[in-house]
């Protein structure tokens, strides 16, 4: 018993003693750890130095130690600073808390209970998915923001699993969203060879871009912008409180564009008149416009009697005549190009120009003329459409979903550029695009979100430039003078209806109807007005004539829902659809 007392008491001291020597011999220990890091740090960074640079090191290092020597006090001064760095290098440091929290634990192991059913198969001898297991095989990274949401997440799935069916693949993705929160949009990166799938949350795309001189080249046209990492080029933008650099959705078009000609579809309100309208604005700077507001909402009234502005129509008679002068410039331009070039001569200046038709909801004027017996105004875009490209002729379609029976098979067929903007389903922008996007369609989107597809490339989020009527008086005033700034100058005085003359007075109109203020307030026969269209179309010398617009001494005004046309300073002839 004696024996055993002694024996602890000894155990005690010894105990005692050692931490005591531990609480003296603390700073060294500290110190000596430090430097033993510090050494294998620098043991490091010798072996990265090439060789044929380790001879000036050694020389430079070699001076500083001799620099030191011999200064007063330099070896004190060098001993202090070697332990000071090797105390803070040696300090203990708090361990970093490895793996999910508890949270994020319960969150993962219900992805991975969901994901069972359509990721495991019976027979399978080591299923990587199955109730019960665990999710550390199947998920190989993840992370989770401050929020405790999912960010992203690399999962592996089974080789038998069918990853090149887009049903299979859209039903995993669906999985994955509702599991892991509703109300973003996630990137679904699928790696066949690999067997992996990453899902990453995306950030909402920037909507404080509003219209504005891009730096881009000829034949090189905006249309929005979209994700950092989905195209290899940005644009200086202006946007919010200081400029930027932006990565943009760009559509090339021209001669050698594979994709010539755009089709736009959405919802009502989705934005694709704000689209056509931010088209116009760029295509002005290079080339002429000509427009059909199909709706007849006057979405496009600032754009009147502007330089380049061919036509702005939203009557069916006025669509017709304008048109059908597209369809036939069409032609002009490609036997003018095809006689130069016989000739061995350049093509001349007229058939370089670019020539924009921008069509806003063709389809409401094809019900108009199927009730009036007339012909569809689409019929007109099939000349373009084919030859446009050859011609510098580019056309541009926006309707929306609910008439997108009603376009014809050539606006179908050669229009290779999509867009779907506003909220629709995977399967709605897959019929337009011809491929599925990459990310999850969320049910609230604003104005002008969407998705962009030029031919074959790969399905793009695209967020249009905010482009408002700057005559609404619910838009932003900013972005109502960024629109006025990028408007061309007015050919035609606004409120007169007339061109203006040589010395920029308005022109004054005829005495046969027409008032003071060049304005006519009567009306005339339906029949003797589509007579007088069908007739500035086509000369009666065979030759084809200009279409309304500021361009020539012809302007259609849109007011109140009717057309109002002047022609060399004659009386207007009041254009009224039925």
């Amino acid at each position: 018993m004696a024996n055993f007392t002694s024996l602890a008491r000894h155990r005690d001291l010894v105990r005692t003693a050692t931490d005591s020597a531990s609480d003296v011999f603390h700073p060294l220990v500290t110190i000596g750890r430090g430097l033993r890091r510090l050494a294998t740090a620098a043991r490091g960074r010798w072996a990265e130095i090439p060789k044929e640079s380790r001879g000036p090191v050694l020389f430079f290092i070699g001076a500083c130690v001799l620099v030191v020597a011999l200064i007063p006090y330099g070896p004190l001064l060098g001993l202090i600073v070697a332990m000071a760095a090797g105390a803070w290098a040696g300090r203990e440091r708090t361990p970093e808390v490895a793996g999910p929290s508890e949270a994020e634990t319960e969150r993962l192991r219900a992805l991975y209970e969901a994901l069972v059913p359509y990721l495991s198969a019976e027979g399978d001898p080591s299923p990587l998915y199955a109730h019960g297991g665990g999710w550390e095989r199947a998920f190989c990274d993840h992370a989770f923001d401050e929020g405790g949401r999912l960010e992203r997440l690399q999962l592996r799935y089974p080789a038998y699993f069918t990853d090149g069916e887009d049903r299979s693949r859209t039903r995993i993705e669906q999985v994955l969203y509702a599991k892991a929160g509703r109300g973003r949009e996630y990137h679904f990166a699928w790696d066949e060879l690999a067997n992996q799938l990453t899902v990453t949350a995306l950030a909402p795309l920037p909507t404080d871009i509003a219209a504005q001189r891009f730096v881009t080249a000829p034949g090189e046209t905006v249309l929005g912008f979209t994700d950092p990492d989905s195209v290899q080029r940005t644009l200086p933008v202006t946007g919010g409180t200081e400029p930027r650099d932006a990565p943009p959705v760009v559509w090339r078009t021209g001669p050698r564009s594979t994709e010539p000609h755009l089709l736009a579809l959405g919802q009502a309100g989705a934005g694709t008149t704000t689209l056509l309208r931010s088209i116009a604005l760029q295509a002005l700077e290079h080339g002429e416009v000509l427009i059909v507001d199909g709706a007849g909402t006057g979405e496009f009234g600032c754009l009147t009697g502007r330089r380049g502005v061919r036509a702005v129509e939203s009557g069916l008679a006025g669509a017709l005549a304008a048109l059908e002068w597209a369809s036939q410039e069409t032609e002009r331009r490609l036997v003018a190009a095809n006689r130069a070039r016989q000739s061995g001569h350049p093509a001349p200046d007229d058939t370089r120009q670019p020539l924009w038709i921008l069509a806003d909801r063709p389809t409401a004027l094809a019900h108009v003329a199927a009730a009036e017996g007339r012909d569809d105004p689409q019929r007109w875009l099939q000349v373009p459409l084919r030859h446009g490209r050859a011609a510098q002729v580019t056309v541009v379609v926006a309707d929306q979903f609910d008439s997108a029976d009603l376009l014809s098979d050539p606006v179908r067929a050669h229009t290779k550029a999509r867009v779907v903007l506003g909220p629709a389903t995977a399967e709605e922008v897959r019929a337009v695009l011809g491929a599925p996007p990459h990310t999850t369609p969320t049910a609230a989107v604003p104005p002008g979100r969407g998705y962009a597809r030029l031919g074959s490339a790969p399905v793009l989020r695209l967020q249009v430039p905010a482009t408002p009527d700057p005559f609404e008086d619910c838009a932003s005033e900013a972005h109502q003078e960024a629109v006025l700034a990028l408007l061309p100058e007015r050919t035609v005085p606004a409120g007169t209806g007339l061109p203006a003359t040589a010395d920029g007075a308005p022109a004054r109109a005829g005495a046969d109807g027409a008032d003071g203020a060049g304005r006519t307030d009567g009306a005339t026969d339906p029949e003797t007005t589509e007579a007088a269209g069908a007739d500035e179309v086509t000369g009666t010398d065979g030759s084809v004539a200009e279409p309304v617009g500021a361009a020539t001494t012809r302007v259609s005004i849109v007011k109140g829902g009717e057309s109002r046309t002047t022609k060399d300073g004659s009386a207007p002839a009041l254009r009224a659809e039925g």
